[in-house]
Formats: structure tokens, sequence, C-alpha cells
């Protein structure tokens, strides 16, 4: 077989490199600056050299939506200043105006009352005066005594004052005393209110009903607002000359008329305050909208127009450098998920720096093709840009990784195309490509998750290219807008050419990365599980029995594999290659030793143990010699960990009077470091130990595989391998189900080789 270049995971500068503290921090700093790169040139602002009063040479539409602040709070106070005053009307004010309108009559009643009274007093303190009078002039001529007594009563009478009458002034003054200062104030004709004195008091009830009825009729009837009030008083005044009140009292019941008159209809500022606040609240925002027309070819720029151009940064009079900042911001977040994602799944890029490294390689290959295809639309031809095959890296990292790894990517490559693409689009992002590349990627993810096989990746290329036809065809239908057939059929092929471009350069790709970076691949596996190859059919030839012994053991570890989860297909393909350093010495070994003396029984037990004990080490040499992947050498090496080889430990401690120490008969290891050399190191054991029974049952099998597992476990064979006590059980279950009709009559292989019976037994050696 022909030598081959030796992959970077060989490589001694690698080797330094990848063991660096900073080394991982490194590669995502990479990835993210390689990820800021594709993207800036997208982000950068448009700018135009334009001016108020020129005319446009192009279309010119918003790259963003944004509002226009200005023009916004402008029709906002447009809004407000429409909104008429609110008023209320007051009912309560017509029940006070009747009040105070009948306070008044009431009054004018009880000044009049008072002065009928002094009136009164005056009428009868004259008539006692005339009485007395009369009486003088007939007693002239009684005695002195009546004289004296007659001048003492005209004395007495004498000398009490009479009353004094109210004149009608003081009448009214009386009046304007108890009435309120703004009924002073507007009824300030003393006529007025002398006639209201002077009238009678049916005169006055009738007046007062009267007026009454007018205040209750134009008040409740009326909405009357300040400025109409004049207009309701003249009304009022009308009902008063039709009412039929007294003549005496007409002018004043008028002029009382028109002072009980007065707004119930008034400004509710409040009110007012919220109409308006609602108004303005209902005024939506004056939004530029992300691809709006802002100004035509050949219309001109007005004022108006620049403000909006200006609003969308589509001016060179300033520098812009929050798209940078929000680009940072995201490719931060972005790289920063991916990190998280990478350290806490349990794929290989958790701890392996060397499928770290390809992973970033595959990620800038893929952001290498978009940024590539972008340039397309300068062909001006529908649907170019559709080409990228970018699915080839989800295919990649599914083959060459993990899918969940790939289902990740995808997502970060939708966000990178929606941007890198965005030239089609006239704002940031284009959802398009966004979505185009994220179901493309997503579903070749899907399609080769479960097998991995050549004929599956070209299949996975036209499921793809279907796929991608159903999802332009969506797209372009959710978008509502007319297309014509040759844009939809353009488009459609576009679409189709990438799902196929994206499977060729899959089958294209796998083998540079699987020789560069040592990557064995389920291709890989198949590849080299083929009887035909070298080291295989070296096996066959030089080591029959050892051939025969891998098969089983191939079989038994792939099923106990799947049972938990690992890979079964490279536990195969390890078994198949775990005991290649037998071939080195096959007679040594009992299974290759068909009809021949055992040469052990002519050599010490520390030479059978040097013989026994390199086989794993001479295979993991050829390995390397032919470039075997990493995990299959780590198979050949680990799968007997640091097992004791007690046939020739006992049988030394038996020929030899010192004490021999046990270290000296154990494989120096390592002990099994994954899943799949753990098994293998089961089955093997198995698989010899089960050819060694006479006349198994399935229950002797099933104790057997148990004690081995158990005995394993005890010694601390599976101290570095993530296996647990549950998984332990469903491999022995699998191992016993696939022993069933595998086993075949051989030696029996004893539970426990004492020291007493050492000598006697014949040397069986197994892998």
């Amino acid at each position: 077989m022909g030598k081959r270049s030796s992959p970077i995971d060989q490589q001694q500068w690698w080797k330094k490199l990848k063991e660096h503290r900073y080394i991982r921090l490194s590669l995502f700093v990479l990835l993210g600056i390689l990820l800021y790169a594709s993207m800036v040139s997208n982000v950068i602002p448009e700018s135009l050299n334009v001016s108020s009063g020129t005319i446009a040479d192009q279309d010119i539409r918003s790259p963003v939506t944004i509002e226009d602040r200005e023009e916004t709070e402008q029709r906002r106070q447009d809004a407000a200043a429409e909104v008429e005053s609110v008023y209320s009307l007051e009912s309560r004010y017509t029940d006070n105006q009747v009040e105070q309108a009948n306070e008044i009559f009431d009054l004018a009643a009880r000044v009049a009352s008072e002065a009928e009274a002094i009136e009164r007093e005056v009428e009868a303190y004259e008539a006692r005066a005339e009485e007395a009078e009369q009486e003088q002039e007939e007693s002239e001529e009684s005695s002195d005594e009546n004289e004296e007594a007659q001048e003492g009563d005209a004395s007495e009478s004498a000398g009490t004052a009479p009353p004094e009458p109210l004149t009608e002034e003081q009448m009214v003054s009386q009046l304007r005393a108890l009435m309120s200062s703004r009924a002073n104030a507007e009824l300030d004709d003393d006529e007025t209110l002398l006639a209201l004195l002077n009238a009678s008091e049916e005169q006055r009830q009738e007046a007062k009903s009267i007026l009454e009825n007018v205040i209750v009729t134009v008040m409740d009837n009326n909405n009357i607002r300040l400025d109409e009030v004049d207009e309701a008083r003249a009304t009022a005044a009308h009902r008063v000359s039709v009412s039929g009140v007294d003549q005496a009292l007409y002018s004043s019941l008028l002029e009382l008329a028109r002072f009980s008159i007065t707004a119930n209809y008034l400004y509710d500022q409040e009110a007012t305050e919220q109409a308006r606040q609602l108004a303005v609240e209902n005024v939506e925002p004056v939004m530029i909208r992300e691809g709006q027309l802002i100004a035509g070819e050949g219309e001109l720029i007005t004022s108006e127009v620049y403000n909006e151009l200006a609003l969308a940064g589509l001016l060179d009079d300033h520098t812009n450098l929050f798209p940078y900042i929000g680009l940072a911001l995201i490719v931060l977040v972005m790289t920063s998920m991916l990190g998280y994602f990478l350290s806490d799944a349990k794929t290989s890029l958790q701890t392996n720096n060397t499928h770290l490294l390809m992973y970033v390689l595959i990620f800038s290959l893929a952001l290498f093709i978009l940024k590539l295809v972008s340039y397309a639309h300068l062909i001006n031809l529908a649907g170019v840009t559709l080409v990228a095959p970018v699915a080839a890296a989800a295919m990649l990292i599914t083959i060459l990784l993990h899918p969940r790894v790939a289902l990740f990517t995808s997502m970060m490559l939708a966000i990178a195309a929606s941007v890198i693409f965005n030239h089609e689009s006239a704002g940031v992002v284009n959802y398009i490509h966004g979505l185009f590349v994220f179901f493309s990627c997503v579903g070749s993810t899907f399609f080769l998750s479960q097998s991995h096989r050549m004929v599956r990746i070209l299949q996975a290329g036209l499921f793809v290219a279907t796929l991608n036809v159903i999802v332009i065809f969506a797209i372009m239908m959710l978008r509502g807008t007319q297309f014509s057939l040759v844009e939809a059929g353009l488009s459609a092929g576009f679409a189709a050419a990438a799902g196929v471009l994206a499977a060729i350069l899959t089958i294209g790709l796998i083998p540079f990365f699987e020789a560069g970076f040592g990557i064995l691949s389920t291709m890989k596996l198949i590849e080299l599980s083929s009887p035909n190859h070298p080291l295989l059919r070296k096996i066959l030839l030089e080591a029959p029995g050892t051939y025969h012994h891998s098969v089983i053991v191939a079989n038994l570890s792939e099923a106990a594999c799947e049972s938990v989860g690992a890979n079964g297909l490279l536990a195969r393909v390890g078994s198949y290659y775990h005991d290649l350093g037998k071939t080195k010495r096959p007679h040594f070994f009992i299974e290759n030793q068909m009809k021949i003396e055992n040469p052990h029984d002519k050599i010490s037990p520390q030479l059978s143990k040097t013989i026994i004990i390199a086989h794993p080490y001479d295979g993991a040499a050829l390995l390397r010699e032919h470039r075997m992947p990493k995990e299959i050498i780590d198979i050949a090496e680990q799968h007997h960990g640091t097992t004791l080889l007690k046939y020739f430990y006992y049988k030394a401690k038996n020929n030899s009077e010192l004490d021999v120490p046990e270290s000296e008969f154990r494989y120096p290891g390592p002990k099994a470091q994954t899943r799949e050399s753990a098994i293998i190191g089961i089955a093997d054991s198995v698989e010899a130990a089960v050819r060694s029974m006479q006349h198994p049952t399935p229950e002797k099998i099933e104790t057997l595989v148990k004690k081995i597992i158990s005995d394993r476990l005890e010694d601390g064979q599976f101290d570095e391998c993530d296996l647990t006590m549950k998984e332990l059980n469903l491999i022995s279950r699998s191992i016993c189900e696939t022993l069933q009709g595998t086993f075949h009559s051989r030696i029996e292989y004893p539970d426990e080789i004492t020291e007493k019976n050492v000598v006697k037994e014949k040397v069986k050696i197994h892998g």
C-alpha cells in the first residue's frame, strides 16, 4: 500500500499547538473574524451624494424602517388642535337661578311687610293723639284736679315720640342690604326693586311664579354657552312679555328675567384635555418603511425628501458607526452560542481541537461560497444567487462530525446568508435567502443522519434539490407579488442545481478532510471494512484463526455498541483490526495453532508474556505505518487495557521460589478511553471464553459474560471510559443474545486458574 501524507493530527507542530491553553479560544476568535469579514461589506450604509433641489438619478429606497419623529409630532399637534372644546351641561344651574330669583321676591316681601308694620304703627299713634286732643277740649271746664290729671296724661302722651314711616329710598336700601353682591351689581336700577316693594303680595306671587317658569323653560330647554347668554335673555324677556304679568311689575320682571338667565353649558377643561390626548394617541407614527420608495428616478429632491433621506441614513454627511457595532454584537452572540453549544454537546468537538479546526475550515468554506455566489447578482439573472451549494457544509459536518452540530451550523449559516445576500433586499436582512439556506442545510442533515454511504449522499443531493424548489416556490407565493414563468423557472432551476452541486462538492471534499485530519467517517469505515483491504488480507492469510476470531468479536461488539448508543460501525471495523499485531508471531496464539505443537511449552513464561503482551502494540505500530485512523489504532492499543495474563503469571509464580510481581504480567495499557474500546475488550474476552466451553447453554453463557464484565469492572478497566452500570447490563444482554448461534466447541476455559494445576493446563491464548 502506497504511503500517504500524514494527517495534521500526526504533525509535530500541530501536536504542540493543539494542546495550547488558548487554542480553542483562538479558533473561535478566528471564526468570528471570518464571520464579520464576510458580512461587513453588506452592512455598510449606502451613501448618496445628493442635495435639496437636485434631480434623483435613480430610484432611492429606504434601507431601514425608521420613524419620522418631526412629522409625527406635527401631525399630533394638528390632531390636538382640530379637537373642539368639550362643554358640559350644568343642570343644577337652573335650580340655583330659580332659588336666587325667589330669594329676591322673598326679601322684597319681607321689607315691604316691615314698612307696612311701621306705617300701621304711625297711624295708630296719630289716632291716639287726636283722641287725646278732643278729650282735652271737652274737659277744659273740669276741676283743677281733673286738669292736673289730664295735663299729666297729655304730658305722658306728648313724651313718647311717634315712629317715622319708611321712605321708598329707605325700603330700597334695606332690600339691597339683604341681597347678594351679584344681585346688587346687576340689578342697579332702584325702580326695579321699588316696583317689587310697592306691589301687593298677590302681585309678587304671580310675578314670582311667572319668573320661575321662564327660568326653567329657557335654561332647561337650551344649552346656553357664554356667548349665547344675551340670546337666551332675550328669549326670557319675550316670554315675560307674553306672560300677562301686571304692568306695575312688567319692567321689574324683565330685569329679573335677564338677571336670572345665565350660561349652563360650560367649557370642560378636563374632558377637553382627554379628548385631545386621545386624538394624539390615535395618530399613527409617520414611518419610512424598509424598501419604501423615497424618490423615483427623475424626481426632484425636495426639502421633505431630503429630510427623509437623512433619516434613512442615505446621506454622506456623517459616518454612522452603529451598523458596524451592531454586526460585531451579532457575531459575538453567534460565536458565543456556538462555543457554549460545542462545549456542552457530547461530540468530538467538545475536547478534540483537531476536529474543531476542521469545523472552522468547513464553516469558512461555506462563508466563502456564500460570499462568492453573492456577487452573481451583478449578472442580473433571476434566482442566480440561489445556486450556492452551501448545503455541502451541513453534509460534511453531518458525515465527519455530528448531525446535531450540523443543525446548529445550519442556523448560523442561515443568519450569515440573510446578511450576505441583502443586496436583493432594501434592508439589512434578506429573509428569502435566510430561509432558503436554513431549509437546504437542515434537510440535508436529516437525510444523511442515518446513513453516510456514497449513494446516500447522491440521494441527499436530489432530496435537497427537490426541497429547495418547494421552498423557493413557497417563498415566492408568500410574498404575494406577481412573478413570470421565466422567473419562476430560473429560480427553481438554480435552487435545484444548488442541491446537486452540494452533493458533488461533498463527495469531492470528504477524502481531503479524511486524509488531512485523520477523520474516520462512515464511508471511510465502510471502506476499511472491505475484505480486500491489504491489512485484512494480511490477517486472513497469515493468521486465519485470528481473522475468524475478529469477525465474531465484530458481530458481538457492534450489537453491544448499538444497544448503548455507541458507534457500532466503528466497533465492527475496530474489531477487524484489533488483533493485527498477532500477524507478527501468529503461531504463538492458540487460535492459529492448527495441529502444531504449542511453542509456549518450550519457552519461559516471562518470554511468553513478552510475546503475548506485545501484540496490541505491534498492531498499533502496523496501523500507524499504514496511516490508519487514530480511532482504529486506539482500539488496537487499548482493548486489553491493563489486564493480567493469569496463565503465565501463575505459571511463572509456580516455577519460581521468589515472589513474582503481578505488575510484570499485566498489559501496560492504556485502559480503554472510549466506550467502543471497552466493549471490544469485553467481546474479545467473551468470544474466547465461550469457544472454550463444552456443551454451552444460554445459562452458562450468561453467567460467563457477567463474570467477565464483573472481573473487568473490579479490576478498574472501565475507570477511564464513560460506561455506566446500566450500560454494562445492556452490553451483557446484547452479547448473550448475539452469541446464541455463533459459538462452537472449544477447549474448556476455566473460571479460575489455580496455582496447583497451572502447569497441567494447555496454553490457551486469545486476543
